[in-house]
């Protein structure tokens, strides 16, 4: 009898045979370890992640065996700040290529990583991309948690914060956190710094602008925070979940109605 959700660690052999061939969603939490202002603890890209992704798995519980999550990312801009854990840009695509790698070999079909920390994005993607293309009749993708239009709604009505609110350590993760832990947020020390130098294309926010430029954390942040951490509440924080296990789910099952990847021939003309 299957678990709820079904949980890839607690299988026995036999039973990952049967997910496989039940063809199942691999679901992937990516996250990373780092600074999130004094008033967070560095676990937040993480638990924000893999609590989306927990609650994903038991929303459509015959379609998603999730993994454990995957702690450790690419942060070495953060490294200034005390806590962060960094593994080297190729250790840890690779990395994550070998976990696809390994799932395709024992016959799942599809994963989705789901990734929670802005500079692992390009990464995850490569990533995702590679597994595809080294097994060429497996679907991987990549998704940055709560970056759908859904969920791009739900953040225009609920925040508080203008442009730069949201963007690290912010409103949305620290609302986020306080509807997944309460007790573990210290809203009294939670601040509104918003010193990223915008510009008209270079931008910080959950949308950033096309002009990506990431210089050290430290030579614009103070206290770590990029964002109006002070306007988070609970309340946006559950609203915000929801949205992002909606479309989390949403994800899962538009990856099961694509069709498997077929290597056709070349051809000059259409048929």
């Amino acid at each position: 009898m299957w678990t709820t959700p079904l949980l890839y660690e607690r299988l026995s052999w036999p039973e990952v045979r049967r997910a496989a061939a039940e063809e199942r969603v691999c679901l992937i939490p990516v996250a990373t370890l780092e600074d999130h202002g004094p008033h967070m603890p560095i676990d937040t890209d993480l638990r924000i992640t893999a609590e989306i992704c927990r609650r994903a798995a038991e929303a459509a519980p015959d379609e998603i065996v999730l993994l454990p999550a995957i702690p450790h990312g690419y942060s070495p801009h953060h490294m200034d700040f005390p806590g962060p854990i960094t593994i080297a840009w190729d250790t840890f695509t690779r990395y994550l290529v070998d976990v696809g790698s390994s799932l395709a070999r024992h016959g799942f079909t599809r994963i989705l990583y789901l990734n929670g920390h802005g500079s692992n994005q390009n990464l995850v993607e490569m990533a995702a991309r590679l597994v595809g293309l080294e097994h060429d009749t497996v679907l991987a993708a990549a998704a940055f948690h709560t970056s759908g239009a859904d969920s791009a709604r739900v953040i225009a009505e609920l925040r508080d914060s203008g442009q730069g609110g949201m963007a690290h350590a912010c409103e949305l993760e620290t609302s986020m956190y306080l509807a997944i832990e309460p007790d573990a947020v210290e809203m009294d020390k939670a601040v509104d710094e918003r010193s990223y130098p915008q510009g008209k294309h270079a931008t910080m926010d959950w949308s950033d602008g096309p002009l990506k430029v990431m210089p050290w954390w430290s030579s614009f942040s103070r206290t770590g925070i990029q964002g109006d951490a002070s306007k988070a509440t609970e309340e946006k924080g559950r609203k915000l979940l929801d949205a992002a296990v909606a479309e989390c789910v949403e994800f899962v099952r538009e990856l099961l109605s694509r069709p498997l990847p077929e290597r056709l021939e070349p051809q000059e003309t259409l048929p």
